[in-house]
């Protein structure tokens, strides 16, 4: 349980400094994760439609709404038409954005990478499989433990 207990003080403290972020720059916590969304979109060289986002949040119609405005004002993201699709209208965070948020984000990610360092390439494949599976576990609400394992120490 000692590495279940790790992982949950690095989630408090990740969110306590995208909070951080999110005070400093006059953002809601929900601003923040559309960003990150956003970025990891533009990352992935794929097209994110408002809808796709807001359901990606759990955000309804009127709500994906009101941050898309909220974010636009504040010049974090723009409304565009798609490239594969120009009838479809895409959300993309804009180079301001990504340059606030590699200022105050930067620095954590480049200790992180250096801590990746000095890993060797198993060891990073173990981590990459654990992180991804407690992601998918979290998304899907999955929180019993598979049959045939128990809930003592890991």
């Amino acid at each position: 349980m000692e590495i279940v207990h790790l992982l949950r003080a690095v989630a408090v403290e990740l969110g306590l400094h995208s909070a951080r972020f999110a005070q400093r720059n006059g953002m809601h916590p929900t601003d923040v994760r559309a960003l990150i969304a956003l970025m990891d979109a533009r990352r992935a060289g794929e097209e994110m439609s408002a809808g796709r986002l807001g359901a990606g949040l759990g955000l309804n119609s009127a709500g994906t709404t009101a941050l898309l405005d909220r974010l636009e004002r504040a010049g974090q993201v723009r409304r565009v038409r798609g490239e594969s699709d120009r009838r479809k209208v895409v959300v993309e965070v804009t180079d301001g954005a990504v340059e606030l948020g590699t200022s105050f984000f930067g620095p954590l990610i480049e200790r992180s990478v250096e801590l990746l360092r000095g890993y060797d390439d198993h060891q990073r494949a173990a981590v990459r499989d654990f992180l991804d599976g407690v992601r998918q576990a979290a998304a899907e609400g999955t929180h019993t433990p598979p049959s045939g394992t128990s809930q003592g120490e890991p």
